[in-house]
């Protein structure tokens, strides 16, 4: 959600259609870069969402910075974490996955690249 909050588009009224958006956007571009890209959610969509290109996954419990907590799990469990790139805007999330080997990126920067205005 801190890639779709880029952008004041409305993306609230609709959490859903703003999730699947971001996820196709994101697989066109990963197609395109030829790049492996997770997108984490805090918390299951109402509808699953599924990409061949992008692997979709969330935090296994509905808490606040549980997609955090997620996000550094994987960047630690990677068995190459200084090849992770994490889009954040979140200044705590970004020190973590530092700390933990991965480069940081902000949101609005990935945004632009997935989705140019």
């Amino acid at each position: 959600m801190n890639v779709i909050g880029t952008r004041p588009d409305g993306w609230w009224r609709d959490r859903q259609a703003a999730m699947t958006a971001l996820v196709d956007s994101v697989a066109r571009w990963a197609v395109t870069e030829d790049v492996d890209v997770t997108v984490a959610f805090e918390q299951p969509p109402a509808t699953p969402i599924e990409s061949a290109a992008v692997t979709v996954t969330h935090a296994p419990a509905a808490a606040p910075n549980s997609a955090d907590d997620e996000i550094v799990r994987m960047v630690c469990a990677d068995a190459h974490p200084a090849q992770i790139l994490v889009a954040t805007s979140d200044r705590s999330l970004a020190d973590r996955v530092r700390s933990a080997g991965a480069a940081v990126c902000p949101a609005e920067r990935l945004r632009d690249l997935i989705d140019p205005r």
